[in-house]
């Protein structure tokens, strides 16, 4: 009777300390002052050029809440309708200091000089590192872009200087803890 009476003390106590990390991991939270969840990007984050005239300024970007044993962070961007059989990468920051709570607009520069020490971006697929705004085909349906905060175990993501957004994305899949996101539209 007392091993049944242990077991069922253990599997509550495992019970609990799942839905408390699932409740710490909900809490993750990545938010925007100029882009709100569900809503149309603005002139700022479209690109110009490829037939798009826009500023081309990633967004200022916030979190809060990141789940224990985050060592590091990295940033994508991602639009899953472009049509080209595997989506758009947009932006990847990787690298990013377990410190950082936040990018100001305009940091997503081809030079990286305005991130945090140490992080870096990848390439994206317009074919250089740095922020690339929305540019979706003129007529096609407004398209998704996916910004997403990957919280990491590992302090530093470790691929070649020119890596293309799926090396980074599946160094980050083998390393992530937790994720925040949010969703814009962008149609022209």
């Amino acid at each position: 009777m007392l091993k049944k009476r242990n077991v069922k003390i253990a599997l509550g106590l495992f019970g609990a300390l799942a839905l408390n990390s699932l409740v710490a991991a909900a809490d993750f939270t990545l938010s925007s002052p100029t882009i709100k969840p569900e809503s149309t990007l603005g002139a700022d984050q479209v690109f110009n050029g490829f037939g798009c005239t826009g500023n081309n300024i990633s967004p200022e970007l916030i979190w809060a809440n990141a789940p224990e044993g985050t060592k590091s962070f990295a940033l994508t961007v991602y639009d899953p309708d472009a049509p080209t059989g595997s989506g758009w990468w947009h932006w990847v920051v990787y690298n990013l200091p377990a410190t950082t709570t936040k990018l100001a607009a305009g940091v997503g520069t081809a030079d990286g000089k305005k991130l945090p020490a140490g992080s870096l971006q990848g390439r994206t697929d317009f074919g250089a590192p740095g922020f690339g705004g929305a540019c979706p085909p003129v007529g096609d349906k407004p398209h998704r872009y996916i910004f997403t905060l990957h919280a990491l175990k590992t302090e530093k993501i470790e691929v070649p200087a020119d890596a293309t957004a799926a090396l980074i994305g599946y160094m980050i899949n083998a390393n992530r803890i937790s994720q925040a996101s949010f969703t814009a539209y962008y149609g022209r």
